[in-house]
């Protein structure tokens, strides 16, 4: 049974007229604009193409997106002011502040606005996760022999550790955090996965190998680190018996993305709408469906999609940024000491 997002079913949810009434002004402004220009949130990420769908099929709002990175997003935003071409975008949640710095942003907080955690929005509205993102080991079966479950089993392994881009993606910065967090350091102190890191290059055990699924698919790849829906995601679409996907027991990062609605949006109430769907149920079950979780967790899943997901217990030591301040100053360090600390010892 399809899940609809309307007035009548929030009444029955918020249990008040009130905030119905005003989703049902937003839902008509929204229909009057009938556009919404997304950024950064492309039909094959998070199964974006359903929620699309669903906003153009229920509220008859034409939807076009152009993918683009985080700092790419905030960019345009700041760039672009009163002549701005995108009304929403999905960033990573390291640049949800970041946008606030800049001014770029407009504040909306959603009729589930409680059910967020408090971590995982600004206090004003300005940004919230939509979903997380955990960082997980993808381990190819038919290459390693026993897959490791921990950060501290990397160093006993003969396979090779493919990050992607330390230092320029968000995804390979986030890898590096998580194995600080589980060998004991923080957004300030990076120093414990450096030394990792460090330790498999002098190994040459260090992969240089994009993470993209062409080259898992190839057998290119050993074991990667990345978000776990783009792990999930990949495994499933070449062979779901030939890769382990697991969260590290000893720690990982829980992060994930956040929408930002434009402030100089030409089609704001499309955009605000956007957000509410997306924080609704059943926009919530459509993330899911695309292998991220949702950042509501009082959700309830459809088997099918419940399959798709690790299970829960996976995610015990899995914690989020908590210093944004001292996680953005690292960053910035981050190419840096990643080629001083760590590819100064690459082998081979």
């Amino acid at each position: 049974m399809k899940h609809l997002f309307t007035a009548s079913l929030l009444t029955l949810a918020l249990g008040t007229t009130a905030q119905a009434a005003d989703i049902s002004e937003l839902e008509a402004k929204a229909r009057d604009e009938g556009r919404l220009n997304s950024v950064g949130m492309p039909d094959s990420w998070a199964n974006w193409k359903d929620t699309w769908r669903d906003l153009t099929e229920q509220y008859g709002i034409r939807h076009q997106d152009t993918d683009m990175s985080s700092a790419q997003e905030i960019a345009k935003f700041a760039a672009e002011k009163d002549d701005a071409t995108a009304d929403i975008g999905d960033v990573g949640a390291a640049f949800g502040p970041i946008a606030v710095q800049q001014g770029v942003t407009q504040p909306y907080k959603p009729s589930t606005w409680s059910e967020i955690p408090d971590w995982a929005k600004d206090e004003d509205g300005h940004w919230m996760l939509g979903y997380t993102g955990t960082i997980a080991f993808i381990v190819n079966n038919e290459l390693v022999t026993r897959p490791p479950v921990s950060w501290a089993e990397l160093r006993q392994g003969d396979y090779k550790v493919a990050l992607g881009d330390v230092g320029i993606a968000a995804q390979a910065n986030s890898a590096v955090l998580a194995a600080a967090f589980a060998l004991g350091g923080d957004e300030s102190n990076l120093e414990p996965a450096l030394s990792l890191f460090a330790e498999l290059a002098r190994q040459g055990r260090l992969s240089p190998v994009d993470l993209n699924i062409a080259n898992l698919e190839k057998g290119e790849i050993e074991l990667a680190v990345m978000w776990d829906f783009n792990a999930l995601n990949y495994r499933d679409q070449i062979d779901r018996a030939r890769f382990t996907v697991v969260i590290p027991s000893d720690g990982s990062l829980i992060s994930g993305y956040a929408t930002i609605i434009n402030k100089y949006a030409k089609h704001p109430n499309a955009a605000k709408l956007a957000r509410e769907y997306i924080l609704s149920d059943a926009g919530q079950i459509n993330l899911a469906r695309g292998y991220a979780r949702p950042i509501r967790t009082n959700v309830a899943l459809p088997e099918d999609v419940q399959a798709k997901l690790l299970p829960n217990d996976m995610y015990a030591k899995a914690r989020p940024i908590e210093n944004f301040d001292a996680w953005e100053q690292t960053t910035r360090t981050l190419s840096r000491l990643w080629q001083s600390d760590v590819l100064l010892h690459q082998k081979g």
